[in-house]
């Protein structure tokens, strides 16, 4: 493997690493526009520039293959001149419009200038006009005028969706980015394209105007929109309340797992968590009293259920559904506690009334973040269990029932279960979001969103993967774990974990699937779970 030397420090790499990133491995940042590495190698931004001892010419960072005793100046005055003329070239029609522009703050063209640039502007002509509030589809707009032409958008439509909607028109100093004559962005990951734009061209439509991006904090999560689990970072502002319409959570973004997701996220992911602080959250616990709900408190709520179900459970009559929207943590502890209480009649799956889409890409039919992690914990087989309760309810041989997190409208017994569930004698359910399952119960428990709170989820692959808390709970949401250990207390069970880590240190010390697996091996990755526990799992 060749060895090179770059500002001084030594490296060996694998035959075919570019300079560039060989550099980004030495923790050497070596400024450039069009390379991406989820992308083609392009070559044409000219900004990633270096020395190499005896070559005559400098040679672009991006697309030269390192090799053996290559030796690499990214700091010598040739370079820094360089870099200096491409920034000046860039900035020659740029309209200079930092403190209107959506993206200043996370704008390459503005850092690298304050890193590289600082030089006066000698432009005493006038800039060529171009269009600046271009719509080009659902999620987003384009400012040809802030465009430098880096191509990775246009790359990105040719290789990652192969929607082909974007190209580079005309020539010379007049050439734009657009989309074809009569084309507007039609694939299902267009706020990648926000993402990857290194300069403020192309904007996120939902985004843009909210508020400025260093006022933002950020949290490493897992996106339950499907049974992927993309990798996500959640930009909140708890500190300025009274930006982007007093929300706490503005956007949410890809975050590179080669495993999983590379670097990209679909838009039903990105733009679908709404319903985290949507108007419709369940803010404290209610009791159903003459056909309304009646706020209680939480040591009532606990009582309460506490009572219900266990009086059930003695008695045999108990139907519960656990949801595959439930984090493993959360799964494990209500399984300890169900078992425990002698419970058996337990599942967690609901047949969708409509088979989820997919494509090949990255969205998946099943539309829950922990499908797997339910199936692998529970050992119940994915079945329709939310059709069999509804039998049971009907026979008589369940009169009370717990449900979490499901909205049975989406499901295929949804309609029948709706109608079943009147008659149950108490119906317990604990969720995040008001909708006709939880109007139709006898108690309502809040709990927390994912954005809310730590845990993991299992992934299709059968990865498991750590999401962290970014904001504080809602009203009085509490999470599941919270709530299941003070159910526990008051059935006397000997009490769970209220830390997720800890519970799950407890889950992987018991079940063999996620044996040798902890928070901290886990990483910001994740890890497979053992795939002799699991035909067809594979994975690091």
């Amino acid at each position: 493997m060749p060895i090179l030397t770059i500002d001084g420090k030594t490296i060996e790499v694998e035959k075919g690493t570019t300079i560039l990133q060989a550099a980004q491995r030495l923790g050497i940042d070596i400024p450039h526009y069009c390379y991406h590495p989820g992308l083609r190698i392009a070559g044409s931004c000219r900004m990633c520039l270096v020395e190499i001892q005896g070559v005559p010419k400098l040679q672009i960072a991006c697309y030269t293959e390192a090799t053996d005793g290559m030796v690499v100046f990214t700091q010598s005055e040739k370079v820094q001149q360089a870099r200096r003329a491409v920034l000046e070239f860039l900035l020659v029609d740029h309209p200079l419009d930092c403190p209107v522009c959506d993206q200043a703050g996370e704008c390459y063209l503005q850092i690298y200038y304050m890193q590289h640039g600082l030089h006066p502007s000698r432009v005493r002509e006038d800039k060529l006009k171009r269009a600046k509030v271009r719509v080009l589809g659902e999620h987003i707009v384009l400012d040809q005028e802030r465009c430098i032409l880096c191509s990775r958008c246009v790359r990105f439509t040719e290789e990652v969706t192969r929607t082909f909607e974007l190209g580079i028109f005309n020539r010379g100093d007049r050439s734009v980015v657009d989309v074809y004559p009569g084309e507007q962005l039609r694939n299902r990951y267009q706020g990648n394209l926000a993402d990857i734009c290194p300069v403020g061209a192309l904007t996120d439509r939902q985004f843009r105007f909210r508020t400025r991006v260093w006022y933002l904090d950020q949290a490493k999560s897992i996106c339950p929109g499907c049974s992927r689990g993309c990798n996500i970072v959640v930009d909140f502002n708890v500190r300025r309340g009274y930006k982007a319409g007093g929300r706490r959570i503005p956007r949410i973004r890809p975050r590179p797992n080669p495993w999983v997701n590379q670097y990209w996220m679909c838009d039903d992911g990105r733009y679908g968590f709404g319903w985290v602080e949507g108007l419709d959250r369940i803010l404290s616990p209610k009791l159903l009293e003459n056909g309304h709900p009646r706020e209680i408190p939480w040591a009532e709520a606990i009582r309460l259920a506490g009572a219900w179900i266990g009086e059930a459970a003695r008695e045999k009559k108990l139907g519960v559904l656990l949801s595959p929207r439930m984090s493993n943590e959360e799964i494990y502890a209500a399984s300890y506690v169900l078992r425990s209480l002698g419970v058996g009649n337990v599942g967690y799956w609901a047949e969708p009334a409509t088979p989820g889409d997919e494509d090949d890409l990255l969205i998946k039919a099943d539309k829950n973040p922990n499908t797997y992690g339910a199936r692998l914990i529970t050992g119940v087989p994915q079945e329709d269990h939310l059709a069999r309760m509804v039998e049971a309810l009907s026979s008589g041989a369940v009169d009370t029932v717990l449900i979490f997190l499901h909205n049975l409208e989406q499901a295929r017994a949804g309609r029948a279960a709706l109608e079943t569930l009147r008659r149950a004698k108490r119906f317990v359910f604990v969720g995040t979001n008001w909708n006709r399952t939880a109007a139709a119960a006898s108690l309502v428990l809040p709990v927390t969103a994912f954005t809310e709170q730590e845990g993991t989820f299992t992934n299709f692959q059968g990865r498991v993967q750590r999401f962290w808390q970014a904001v504080e709970p809602m009203g009085q949401a509490r999470s599941a774990l919270s709530v299941l250990n003070e159910l526990a207390a008051s059935w006397g069970i000997p009490p769970l974990p209220d830390n997720a880590a800890e519970a799950f240190a407890r889950l992987a010390s018991e079940n063999r699937a996620f044996a040798g697996l902890s928070y901290e091996t886990l990483g910001d990755q994740g890890q497979t779970v053992r795939a002799s526990e699991e035909p067809g799992v594979v994975g690091p």
